[in-house]
Formats: C-alpha cells, structure tokens, sequence
C-alpha cells in the first residue's frame, strides 16, 4: 500500500526537475509490528552530473556513497528493502547488483534475503576486468556477459561466470532474477541486463524481480500517455514471457526541463573496463564471481583492519578480543569504501559502530561510511563537498569523494582492494588516514 501522491520541482543549475512520487509502506527491521515508510527527504538529496546524457543525479542518503552515512542506517534500508521482495519465489535464484555504486546495496540485500532463501546467489556487475585461477590469464574464459548502462558516466559492464562446475550449473538454471539497484529512472538498465543474460544462457529465468530504493520508471505504466518524447512501453511488454515485478522504498516519476542556454560541459573519462595497473588483493568473493557468502573475505580483511589501527597507534602487539580495551576509538570515524569495493569496507564500517557501542567500551564515538567514486558530480544541492584525486587501479582516471572534509575526522579508515602505495598522495599526505590494504 503507498501514500497520496506528492510532487515537488528541484531547481538545478541546468535545468528543473519536476518529480511526483509517493512513499511505500514498508514493514520495517526496526519494528516489526508498526509499519513505516521513507519519505522523500529521508532517502535523496539532488544534484548535477558532469554528463551530458544526463544532466541531474539522485543522491542517495542511505547508500554510503556520495554521502556519510551511519552503517545501521544503511543495514536498515538493505533490509527494509528485502522485506520487500515476497515469499515462496521459483528457485534457483540469482541477485545481481550493478556496479558501482550498488554493489554494497546488492550484498546487504542478499544476506537479508538469505534467511528466507539461503541457496540464493550473489552476483554484481564490474568495471574491472577480473581473472581468477582457473580462468584465461585475461578473464576471456570467465566473462559471462556484458551490457550496457546507457545514461552511465561508465556505460559498459561485465559479468562473470563461476569456474566451479556446479555453480555455473545453478546460476544458468537460475529461475528468478532479483536485479538491485539504487534507483531506477527508465528501466532501461534492467531490460538491457535481463537480455544480455538469457543471451548468456540463463533461459530459464521466469520472474524479474527489480527491487531499488527508488523506482523513477512507475509512468511506463500508464499506457494512455501518448506523448512526445514519452518514456519507453511498459517493463512487462520489453520483458516477453517473463513476469515482471518492482520492489522499492518510493516510487514515482520525473520530467526535466533544460534551462535556457546552459554551458556546455565536458565529461571525464572514466569509461573503461580495464584491469588496471595495480594488482588487487585477495578480498574473498563479495559478488563478482558468483557466490553464496559475501562474507568470507571479511575475517581476513578485519584481521588487515586491527594490524593497521595498532601500528597507526604504535602499539607492538594487541589483542584481537581487547584492542578497544586497550585504544579507545577516536570520536569520529570516517570509513571509506573504493569504487566496487565497498562491502567489505561496510561490514568493517559496522564492526567498528558495533564496538563503539559495547557498554564496555569507554568510548562514544560516532562511525559512517562513504566511498571513493569515479562518478563525476558538480558541486551545487546535495553535494556541497569534493575531493579529486588520481584512482588506486592504476587506470589513470581521476576519483572523487563527496561530501567529506577530512579535518572533520579523528580518524578516516581508507579501504582498498589494491597495495597500500596505490593511494593517491592526496589521502598518503594526511595524518588522520589510516589506509587498510590486504596482503598482495
């Protein structure tokens, strides 16, 4: 059940964006017996993309990426938006998020969804092409598929198969397709990934599942509106003999007007799917191989986590169980997540607010989670902070950071899946950053 509809006009720099939309009733994780709904404010703020296919964003402020936010903020939205998705749906299934920025979305949407459906894979698109050891040296044998993202900065994506035999087996026989995202605005993202995988071989595949935190596409349902430059026919018609189903926290729709004579603007490039020069670590699998546990790599990486935090505090030794005991944490903590690899860095992110809020541990310290991007944002509404800096892949792309001032930080936890020195100098320079790598 949803609300009244509302609307509202968002006045950006090149153009005005009329949205109506209406808030979805949600059982929330909070409290299981009262319902609950996100109200516009809680879920977005507005902003300008450097793109000239599409000149505004939705910036998300439960996602961890252009803005800090509290991991319990986050796991809540994670799981209010998996109760959302029903019960008793055909198996195997598969949950694929898109790269980049709802990768950590798509993991905390599956570990959610796997108390109900614990057989259920992960899989997340990537800018990064892969290998792993039973693969061609260049990922040529392991690359599944690729689509693309047609509004993106970086429109190409990959995704990769399992070399295990049986994995491969259950992900090809895969029945329901549960496709995370941040939000959607045409669904022209989801079409493009549901044809690209029963191209693949996935042919099996009898419901779609698009479950986002915002859904912009709901006017694709009105099949009266015959207008110029309409929005693309309904989801349910581009998607033949597949049933197709929206999840999402608000939905609605949205018209852009382009101000008169706006400045012509030039893009960065970022739009590669290249390995890059830096080696990556071994993080476990987070999704971009097919996987079952997003979560095996994360031992290691805390164990990487507490080895850095001790020689930042020049401590010889700590002990794992008592390190809080022996180093209060500082006030404010600031841990930040690259390109894809934000999952890991997230579940260190809500390590640490957990260890923060133990009634032993002397301390009130204030932990939130962000992330490296290489989405380009003009300053202006949402984004009143960036940061830019040369990427830690060794792609020669510039990086960005949102929203962060880092002498707002005790304490700025930099996590990355390459070495240490891959860091710009920018983030190497300051004193309050502790960068967390794992052993190449």
């Amino acid at each position: 059940m949803s609300n009244k509809q509302q609307s509202t006009t968002i006045t950006l720099p090149r153009g005005t964006l009329d949205l109506t939309y209406q808030t979805n009733m949600v059982v929330s994780n909070r409290d299981s017996e009262k319902d609950d709904s996100y109200q516009l404010e809680d879920l977005l703020g507005f902003a300008q993309r450097i793109n000239p296919k599409r000149a505004f964003l939705f910036v998300s402020k439960v996602l961890g990426r252009h803005i800090p936010v509290a991991p319990s903020t986050m796991r809540h939205a994670f799981t209010d938006l998996a109760n959302l998705v029903p019960n008793e749906l055909p198996t195997p299934i598969l949950v694929i998020g898109m790269a980049e920025t709802a990768v950590g979305l798509s993991a905390g949407v599956h570990q959610a969804l796997q108390t109900r459906y614990p057989d259920a894979f992960l899989l997340n698109s990537t800018r990064h092409a892969q290998h792993d050891e039973n693969s061609d040296p260049n990922g040529a044998d392991s690359l599944l598929t690729t689509f693309c993202e047609d509004h993106s900065h970086a429109s190409q994506h990959l995704i990769y198969q399992s070399s295990d035999s049986v994995a491969q087996e259950q992900l090809l026989a895969s029945k329901t397709l549960i496709m995370v995202d941040d939000e959607a605005s045409t669904g022209n993202t989801c079409v493009n990934v549901v044809t690209a995988l029963r191209n693949a071989g996935l042919t099996q595949l009898k419901q779609v599942h698009l479950t986002t935190l915002v859904d912009w596409s709901l006017d694709q349902e009105n099949t009266n509106k015959q207008t110029e430059g309409a929005k693309p026919a309904r989801m349910a018609d581009r998607l033949t003999g597949i049933e197709f189903h929206r999840h999402h926290l608000l939905s609605g729709a949205w018209q852009w007007t382009d101000a008169p004579n706006p400045e012509p603007i030039t893009m960065p490039s970022v739009d590669t799917t290249a390995a890059g020069s830096q080696a990556l670590g071994h993080t476990g699998n987070w999704g971009r191989f097919p996987t079952l546990d997003s979560t095996e790599g994360f031992d290691k990486y805390l164990s990487s986590f507490q080895a850095a935090f001790a020689r930042f505090n020049d401590q010889e030794s700590f002990n794992d169980q008592k390190i809080f005991e022996v180093t209060q944490l500082p006030k404010r903590i600031l841990v930040l997540g690259s390109n894809e690899f934000v999952w890991l860095p997230f579940l260190l992110a809500e390590w640490l607010e957990a260890a923060a809020q133990k009634p032993d541990s002397d301390t009130d310290a204030i932990v939130k989670f962000s992330a490296l991007t290489r989405s380009p944002i003009a300053l202006g509404g949402a984004i009143t902070m960036m940061l830019s800096f040369g990427d830690n892949y060794g792609l020669g792309m510039t990086n960005f950071a949102y929203n962060v001032e880092p002498s707002d930080w005790d304490l700025i936890v930099l996590c990355v899946e390459t070495s240490s020195d891959s860091v710009d100098d920018l983030w190497q320079n300051l004193d309050n950053v502790l960068v967390v790598s794992p052993t190449l």
